[in-house]
């Protein structure tokens, strides 16, 4: 890990929408981590996770179609969520913890993090 010994390290979240990448973010940074929610969902350059913030823990948040839309109510097709899978491909592959969120709490997905988080220092 590249983070200063006093410092929090940098966490990067990447996921497909309605994961629950910003709920997620907005919870760690009242833990004082330094959390960066990054939209490579969004993006057609494979590592433009590394590019923007290059942080030193990558968590991959996940959900399945169905939850993704009724999350966010965002009514897209199955081929909208494949096209961002396969843009977060890159990032999956090199994440350091992968959670699929479909079926746990907010508080659930945070304490797994915490206690992974920890259990790296």
């Amino acid at each position: 890990m590249k983070e200063n010994r006093h410092e929090r390290p940098v966490i990067g979240l990447v996921g497909p929408c309605g994961a629950g990448k910003s709920t997620l973010a907005e919870r760690l940074r009242k833990h004082g981590y330094r959390v960066k929610h990054i939209a490579q969902e969004h993006s057609f350059i494979p590592n433009m996770w590394q590019r923007l913030v290059n942080p030193d823990v990558l968590i991959f948040l996940d959900a399945s179609h169905a939850v993704t839309n009724a999350r966010r109510n965002l009514g897209w097709t199955e081929a909208d969520y494949l096209e961002q899978q396969r843009r977060l491909a890159h990032a999956r592959q090199h994440a350091d913890l992968y959670i699929f969120t479909d079926t746990m709490s907010v508080e659930e997905v945070e304490q797994k993090i915490l206690t992974f988080l920890e259990q790296r220092r």
